[in-house]
């Protein structure tokens, strides 16, 4: 093979060589990618299904009308199985390992505060769809406000004041008994802030018991608790566990008003503890699919086309959080996570489907609340609560 020749051979190869690599440079220029990172197995899989579902058409929304910035977004999908620890290995792999941009995801508060903690310390935008506790976006250490995590819901302390305000004046009862989920830093902050709220409007706690997720037999709580005999049962958890005690407790002849969270808000629910025993139950919630405002009745029939079915308030939640974050980056008109941290920071009149919405100055969403009735296994909407 003469001189000539090989140079040629070695000048062709290099030709093709710099031509893939600019061609893998050039399409991945094209995308932009996002995390989103919810409970896609495990003991609360309705919630981050239901949630990732609204994300993702959100994102199929927005890439139809041309994504932004020029690009579109490719979505970054990953499992945190309903665990904390599994939430800090899933937040670390999307934003270490897949370089997405900002995350957004996770329906759970003690999930949220593990995977926040990631995004905080690797300084990635994070926008939090339905984790209500406090501290998903405050340090527990210093008490600070997390600069890169935010989030598109509202938190415990107005949830807990609109559930006892909604007992003491809707249900005019005084007496409240309540059963904490202790492995749940929701449940426990939720029964903090009922409390506080039921106590100072007048209202007397006359028992608390603790109980813990998975459990299966509750019957010698509910015991302890229908041996004081209180007007109402407030349980601030999730819909496994909830299901399991209002069946139970309509079994032992507990007919009193049982009242919880947004943590209720799944179609397992009636499954579980069945249409009648839930009868005379009650819970606050981030949204209702019943509002009539434009852009919720918008949602819903993308949602129903998208999936064949109504969607719920995680979906909703999924849905305005990854809009929240994009409307962010548009107005950095950047893909710098200080400069989408700062759009964040400024975000005021956001158009979420429960209406205009701010961001706090601890960057939570000031929204507002409803209360959901359950009747014969349907959620029934009753009333709005403004923040």
């Amino acid at each position: 093979m003469s001189k000539g020749f090989k140079l040629a051979v070695l000048l062709t190869m290099l030709v093709m060589l710099v031509g893939l690599v600019s061609g893998c440079g050039d399409s991945g220029s094209k995308d932009l990618k996002i995390g989103v990172v919810y409970e896609l197995t495990g003991n609360t899989a309705s919630f981050g299904t239901a949630a990732a579902n609204g994300a993702k058409l959100a994102f199929k929304e927005i890439n139809a009308k041309g994504g932004v910035l020029g690009k579109q977004i490719q979505l970054i999908v990953a499992d945190n199985k309903g665990e904390p620890s599994e939430s800090t290995n899933a937040m670390t792999k999307v934003i270490n390992q897949d370089k997405v941009v900002a995350v957004t995801g996770f329906t759970v508060s003690s999930n949220g505060i593990a995977g926040s903690t990631v995004a905080e310390a690797n300084k990635i935008p994070f926008v939090a769809a339905a984790t209500t506790n406090p501290k998903v976006t405050l340090d527990e250490k210093s008490g600070k406000v997390k600069d890169f995590v935010f989030r598109a819901c509202f938190i415990d302390p107005f949830q807990g004041t609109v559930g006892a305000n909604f007992a003491l004046n809707s249900l005019k009862v005084k007496k409240a008994a309540i059963m904490i989920d202790n492995s749940s830093d929701y449940s426990k902050g939720l029964t903090q802030f009922f409390k506080d709220a039921f106590t100072k409007g007048g209202g007397q706690i006359i028992a608390e018991e603790a109980f813990l997720q998975k459990d299966q037999d509750f019957k010698a709580i509910l015991t302890k608790i229908k041996a004081q005999n209180p007007d109402i049962l407030y349980i601030p958890a999730y819909y496994e566990e909830v299901g399991k005690i209002v069946k139970q407790a309509r079994e032992m002849g507990i007919m009193v008003p049982v009242l919880g969270s947004d943590g209720w808000d799944s179609p397992k629910l009636p499954e579980i503890g069945g249409p009648q025993a839930l009868n005379n139950t009650y819970f606050t919630n981030l949204y209702s699919v019943e509002d009539t405002n434009p852009a919720s009745r918008a949602f819903v029939e993308a949602y129903k086309k998208e999936y064949g079915q109504t969607p719920d308030a995680m979906s909703a939640m999924g849905y305005d959080a990854a809009y929240l974050l994009v409307d962010a980056i548009k107005r950095a008109n950047s893909t710098d996570a200080a400069k989408i941290r700062e759009a964040l920071v400024a975000t005021k009149g956001f158009k979420s489907l429960s209406g205009d919405m701010d961001l706090s100055p601890n960057h939570d969403a000031i929204r507002s609340a409803v209360i959901i009735e359950m009747k014969d296994g349907k959620q029934v909407y009753k009333e709005t609560i403004k923040p």
